[in-house]
C-alpha cells in the first residue's frame, strides 16, 4: 500500500531526517572550502537553499540529471559544453504513464547507476575550483 498525495511514511521520514543530519555535519564543518552536491531533496526535509542548480548538458554529456551545490568559499560552476539535444537519466511522472500522462523511462533504473556524477561535471569541479584555489586573485 502507497501512502496518499501529500503524506510520507513514518519510517521514511526518519530515514530523510537521518540524511539531514548528515548532509549538515558537512554543511555546517569547520572547513574554508566545502561543496556538497546532491540531487533535488523532498522539500519536507527542509536543507537549506542550494548555492547553484546544473545539469550534466551544461558540461558536454547528453543527459538531464538536475544537481544541487552547496558552495563555500568557492566559485559557482561555469558550464563548458551546453548540449541542446539531451535525454533524461532519472524517470520521471512514472505514474503518469498509466493515467495516459506520459513522462520519462530515463536510463537509471538502479540505485548506482541514479546517483553517478557525470565526467564533465567531475572535470569542470576539478578544473575550475583548483585553478582558484591555486590562484585566486584571477577570480
Amino acid at each position: 500500500m502507497y501512502p496518499t498525495a501529500g503524506h510520507i511514511s513514518p519510517e521514511r521520514y526518519r530515514l530523510a531526517m537521518d540524511a539531514k543530519a548528515f548532509f549538515m555535519e558537512f554543511y555546517n564543518c569547520n572547513c574554508e572550502h566545502v561543496a556538497i552536491e546532491n540531487p533535488v531533496p523532498l522539500r519536507i526535509v527542509g536543507l537549506p537553499a542550494p548555492s547553484q542548480s546544473i545539469q550534466p548538458y551544461e558540461f558536454g554529456e547528453p543527459y538531464s540529471k538536475k544537481t544541487l551545490l552547496w558552495l563555500k568559499g568557492l566559485p559557482k560552476l561555469v558550464p563548458t559544453k551546453i548540449l541542446q539535444q539531451h535525454t533524461p537519466w532519472m524517470p520521471s511522472n512514472t505514474g503518469g504513464f498509466s493515467r495516459g500522462q506520459g513522462g520519462s523511462h530515463g536510463i537509471a533504473h538502479d540505485p548506482r547507476t541514479a546517483s553517478k556524477t557525470f565526467q564533465g561535471i567531475a572535470d569542470a569541479m576539478a578544473h575550475q575550483w583548483s585553478e582558484y584555489l591555486l590562484q585566486p586573485t584571477l577570480f
